[in-house]
């Protein structure tokens, strides 16, 4: 095989591994339509809401694991390059599947990070934690989302600028920043489709939690 079509196969490989459609799968087992209930996003974080922990925990690890996978095989077929390709479009895939709207493409875009940059999987998760925990944001997971992006763009064009050694990932190039913008570009679109959703599942909540204290009060 040519370099080209090298690179087009590991693509395809992360596009189909994107579209496993695993929240649905969820959703199907238990006899539930994520698409109705909670967020309506068929994602990891809809499928907890609606689901319970175990479930929503599960599709996690199915989310991650496409994008790792995603960018082993890429690597394996097309080295460096293969691995940003195919991950990024695990994160596209799981974003905008075909046939069917996708969802957010966090937990797919933690495990490119796992595949491709690991030594920055723990501030990746550090920075989201602290900025989740902010009273900033109506949006709180959104808000986190953004820094987290914005910190993985900084520290993978950094490593790529000076040529910094990457080990359990792959040798850092100027695909390395590219594909952490284009996957950060995907997810936020994603979020800012989903925003009035979530909006308004978010006041639900809050409006039962409030009303529930109230009762337990009387």
């Amino acid at each position: 095989m040519t370099p080209s079509s090298k690179l087009l196969a590991a693509g395809l490989v992360g596009l189909a591994l994107g579209n496993f459609p695993s929240a649905d799968i969820a959703g199907r087992l238990t006899g539930r339509d994520l698409r109705s209930e909670g967020t309506g996003n068929p994602g990891a974080m809809n499928t907890g809401h609606v689901l319970g922990r175990r479930w929503g925990a599960a599709v996690v690890a199915i989310d991650v694991g496409k994008g790792l996978l995603a960018a082993r095989v890429g690597n394996r077929m097309a080295g460096p390059t293969g691995a940003n390709l195919a991950s990024t479009l695990a994160v596209v895939g799981h974003c905008h599947p075909v046939g069917r709207p996708g969802g957010k493409g966090v937990a797919t875009s933690v495990g490119q990070v796992a595949g491709t940059f690991p030594l920055y999987l723990p501030v990746d998760i550090g920075v989201a934690l602290a900025t989740a925990s902010l009273p900033i944001s109506r949006s709180r997971t959104r808000t986190a989302t953004s820094a987290a992006s914005l910190t993985w763009i900084g520290f993978t064009t950094f490593w790529w600028r000076k040529r910094l050694r990457n080990p359990g990932g792959v040798v850092p190039t100027a695909a390395l920043p590219i594909a952490a913008i284009v996957s950060s570009a995907v997810v936020a679109r994603r979020f800012a489709a989903e925003a009035e959703r979530v909006d308004a599942f978010n006041r639900e909540t809050h409006d039962l939690s409030a009303a529930a204290s109230r009762v337990a009060a009387t």
